[in-house]
């Protein structure tokens, strides 16, 4: 009898332990994984109230005020894949100003596509020059990641330094959220995303479409892949299911303000 309690015990304490060991808000610097309760019935997305403390401690965003219905279109691309002119008709033709969160690749690789996105207004958000996990890099690294991105994007556009960064793969922690404030940059997570980055795997625009309407919501920051054909064929019909719903769409830099 008295082994199965010392047993029990020994199992309760292996369990605290784990717990302690793996908590992802533990004060050292293990990583965390952006993650939320999507949003439904126009209900806003939920991130949890240690996510959201820890976003507003460092004044990073997800989402803007329930009260407005105000969307905040953003993108990531990484690559290149033809489809990105398609979404900057788009824009264009509607009259909404986006954020294209770019790495170091596309910067070289897509040069016009990028010049073309900041002529016609858009903002460039930088997702590192290099894509790395973030929350396994020394500070100095972190700070050459987005300071190495700023002087490339200079260099090729008229561009000097970004303001707004995003994490690679929504994996951050607490020590890369003080850096970037500390250097001048404000970390932009998101409320709607879906599957999306595969670009060799299309699910059709009635796909992206669905995805986008059924997590609509106020204050919305909208995560889309510009590799995404699907992406590209919906956003017209989105953008205009949105507008009849009531939603106008405006920028990052009006959210901070």
């Amino acid at each position: 009898m008295m082994g199965k309690h010392i047993g029990g015990l020994i199992l309760a304490i292996s369990i605290i332990i784990a717990g302690i060991v793996y908590n992802p808000f533990s004060t050292d610097a293990s990583a965390l994984h952006w993650g939320f309760q999507k949003a439904s019935n126009e209900n806003q997305a939920q991130a949890g109230p240690q996510f959201d403390a820890l976003l507003q401690k460092y004044d990073a965003y997800y989402k803007g005020s329930a009260s407005k219905k105000t969307l905040y279109l953003t993108f990531d691309n990484g690559y290149e894949n033809g489809k990105t002119a398609s979404i900057l008709d788009t824009l264009k033709k509607e009259k909404i100003h986006a954020t294209f969160f770019l790495t170091g690749h596309y910067v070289e690789s897509a040069t016009e596509l990028v010049n073309r996105m900041i002529k016609d207004g858009h903002e460039i958000g930088n997702h590192t020059l290099n894509h790395p996990n973030m929350a396994h890099l020394s500070t100095e690294k972190m700070i050459e990641e987005w300071k190495s991105f700023d002087e490339l994007l200079a260099s090729k556009t008229k561009v000097k330094k970004t303001r707004f960064v995003r994490p690679p793969e929504g994996v951050f922690n607490e020590e890369m959220l003080r850096v970037a404030k500390e250097n001048g940059y404000q970390h932009m997570f998101w409320s709607v995303a879906f599957v999306d980055w595969y670009a060799n795997k299309p699910q059709g625009k009635a796909y992206a479409y669905n995805e986008l309407v059924k997590q609509l919501h106020p204050g919305a920051i909208i995560l889309m892949h510009t590799v995404s054909q699907d992406n590209a064929d919906a956003l017209p019909d989105f953008i205009q299911t949105a507008k009849e719903k009531g939603y106008t769409f405006s920028t990052l830099d009006a959210l901070v303000k």
